[in-house]
């Protein structure tokens, strides 16, 4: 779901300017946009997927091989663990991404949620 959006500068900073594991020409054009310091631009947003921004499409994985995940979170899906395979599966053959992703949909949609007193209305979903 991230190939689409965008993120803040408080969801990223601090991987632009403290992680290794990022491609340093992404890390400068990120840090362009991203002041250092808390409390400067924290409204600022970038792109998830810096290549075709406004396009479903599996440059997202892409990024993720070439280190130009924007998100701590994103990157950790190629970070040697059991979900490498399934990055690179998806960077470098688009219908398989696109196939798994309209199942995963589908199955996602049959998910039937709690409602009235058995389910829970977060007023922040964050917690």
């Amino acid at each position: 779901g991230h190939t689409i959006g965008q993120a803040r500068c408080t969801s990223f900073r601090s991987r632009i300017y403290n992680e290794t594991t990022i491609d340093g020409f992404f890390a400068a054009t990120r840090q362009a946009g991203c002041p250092r310091t808390a409390g400067s631009g924290d409204n600022n947003l970038a792109p998830l997927d810096m290549q075709s921004p406004t396009c479903f499409d599996n440059y997202y994985y892409k990024n993720l091989v070439a280190r130009r995940g924007l998100l701590h979170s994103d990157q950790q899906l190629l970070s040697g663990g059991f979900s490498d395979s399934q990055v690179r599966l998806y960077s470098g053959d688009s219908d398989a991404f696109s196939r798994d992703f309209v199942a995963a949909m589908i199955k996602m949609g049959d998910i039937k949620p709690l409602t009235g007193n058995n389910g829970e209305i977060r007023k922040n979903c964050r917690r």
